[in-house]
């Protein structure tokens, strides 16, 4: 890789990436440049939404300036979600996350957000920690955080008068769930259109297809899910290795799995 701090140009290249979308793994291997090195750049210069290349060039300058002024060097606070951690392998490992989550069609931001705090110890963090890890606003934490409330994937609590956000250990299990309820729903939604419609018209023989197909998909996902919670906590009566029965019949959560 090559050595050397990054050019002028380098941060408009940098620029011009973010603003398509591309991730910080992905603009690094444009560059030849580690990953950690572009989450550093880009997270000390106002983040992937407020990142200006010749902002960030001026700021290098201003920070180079005071490095050689100052009368000893002092060195930078360790990031409090390392944990005595390598602090660039933790962003490495937040950076993965975000990439994997997006790949899944979430917002960028609603993913790196959810990145963050799965990668702390603690689980949790404020809307001001967040703010100044993330390097964004407060209004963006808060519509992050209120989507992946609704997808039960984080949850609030308060902290004297500050309001925490925390990832729960089985957060995917809660989703899951989630998602189950929600399918219903559009299972509802469509066997009732097919009615309206005539299940003898193409339109309504999709929508009878469709209805049919998420009922039976997600009484077969709640059910399995609420099984391997179960076996990957302890907590349940399946035993580690043994599958759930295959015609569904395995216990499903409180509220049912059906429409």
């Amino acid at each position: 890789m090559p050595g050397g701090r990054l050019t002028q140009d380098d941060r408009r290249r940098i620029a011009a990436w973010l603003a398509e979308g591309l991730s910080h793994a992905e603009i690094g291997r444009r560059l030849s440049r580690p990953t950690s090195t572009i989450t550093r750049e880009v997270n000390r210069n106002r983040g992937p939404a407020g990142y200006q290349a010749d902002q960030a060039q001026r700021a290098t300058r201003q920070r180079a300036r005071r490095r050689n002024t100052a009368p000893a060097p002092v060195a930078a606070p360790a990031d409090p979600r390392a944990d005595g951690r390598d602090p660039a392998a933790v962003g490495q490992v937040e950076q993965r996350l975000a990439d994997a989550l997006a790949q899944m069609g979430l917002p960028r931001m609603i993913c790196r957000l959810l990145a963050c705090l799965t990668t702390t110890d603690s689980g949790g963090m404020t809307s001001a920690e967040l703010v100044r890890r993330l390097q964004v606003s407060p209004a963006s934490i808060s519509k992050a955080i209120g989507f992946l409330a609704d997808q039960q994937l984080v949850r609030r609590e308060r902290d004297g008068r500050r309001e925490r956000y925390v990832v729960e250990d089985d957060m995917w299990y809660r989703a899951s769930i989630a998602s189950g309820y929600t399918n219903n729903l559009l299972a509802a939604a469509a066997l009732d259109g097919a009615e309206i419609l005539g299940p003898e018209t193409p339109a309504g023989a999709r929508l009878a297809d469709t209805g049919r197909f998420l009922t039976l998909f997600t009484e077969d996902l709640l059910s399995r899910a609420e099984y391997w919670h179960g076996v990957v906590t302890g907590r349940g009566q399946g035993e580690a290795g043994q599958r759930p029965p295959r015609d569904g019949s395995a216990d499903r959560p409180a509220g049912g799995g059906g429409p």
